[in-house]
């Protein structure tokens, strides 16, 4: 299975009284549908999977596969705390025609947890009960847990381990990744910043949440260096990135939101205790989003 291309993490929308908004889920999809995005992650850190209900993100899941275009490949966000959870989540979204399963690393225990041994026992034990490959899924900065690159590059050798998402920002670590894990295991970008230096070393490609409000400018940047249109890419690059950190670092998922609802899609309140942006940030928003609208 081939994961090349741009992947949103797709946000969830929320109605106004914090229930889900299917007919919103099918009218952003279907308006991605239209672009070059190569799938969707559903339930990611994105879609704030955290606040959900396990029946919620099955309908999620239902909603999601009914709008998407058949050649848009499906990914399910499916990390739990425990193996069992996580290998119960994985395996019902196999059984409504999930590819892979993007699986976060464990991290409430970060005592116990958080050295490559654990995360390594976590992950092959989920890999060995999965009925679709996993994607290992690192963001450092939320969980406060950081898988090593050695422990990534052994787990790479299990046949149902697919890819990693590295969204930690590290360059070098990537590199480490790109260069010594066995054939056929592929790197993702998390961090839309670095999209560009990253494909450059050889990712393959990106989840990337930047991408739920400006898909075509992550498009476009995985095109030029594709097309190996370096100079484009790296002005494209330079013009993304402030839109990007606004709605990823600094204002996270109700700044992303607020930029979805700028560019013609749903983004709607976030689910509580998040807080939708205020005024200063929506005028942050709107004029680093001024280059990338579209």
């Amino acid at each position: 299975m081939k994961l090349h291309g741009i992947f949103p993490p797709i946000a969830t929308p929320f109605d106004h009284n914090g229930d889900l908004y299917l007919a919103k889920v099918r009218h952003n999809v279907e308006k991605w549908n239209r672009t070059q995005l190569a799938g969707y992650v559903v339930c990611g850190s994105t879609g704030e999977s955290v606040m959900l209900t396990c029946q919620e993100k099955a309908r999620l899941w239902e909603a999601v596969r009914e709008a998407a275009a058949p050649e848009k490949l499906l990914i399910a966000g499916t990390g739990m705390e425990s193996v069992r959870e996580t290998v119960e989540l994985t395996n019902m979204a196999a059984g409504m025609g999930y590819k892979a399963a993007m699986v976060r690393t464990p991290h409430y225990y970060k005592n116990l947890i958080n050295n490559g041994a654990a995360q390594a026992l976590y992950y092959r034990a989920v890999a060995d009960q999965a009925k679709i490959p996993l994607i290992i899924y690192n963001w450092p900065q939320v969980t406060g847990v950081d898988i090593p690159a050695r422990t990534v590059i052994e787990l790479a050798a299990h046949p149902n381990i697919l890819a990693v998402k590295e969204s930690s920002g590290n360059i070098e670590k990537t590199m480490q990744m790109i260069r010594e894990a066995p054939p056929g295991f592929q790197v993702l970008v998390g961090s839309a910043p670095t999209l560009y230096p990253c494909l450059l070393l050889g990712a393959v490609g990106a989840i990337l949440a930047f991408a739920n409000a400006a898909p075509y400018a992550c498009i476009a940047i995985y095109e030029a260096v594709r097309t190996r249109e370096y100079e484009a890419a790296d002005d494209l690059q330079r013009r993304a990135t402030p839109a990007a950190v606004a709605v990823t670092t600094k204002y996270g998922v109700p700044g992303l939101k607020y930029a979805m609802d700028l560019n013609g899609y749903y983004g709607g309140p976030p689910r509580l205790p998040l807080l939708p942006v205020g005024p200063d940030a929506k005028r942050e928003i709107e004029e680093a989003f001024r280059d990338v609208k579209g």
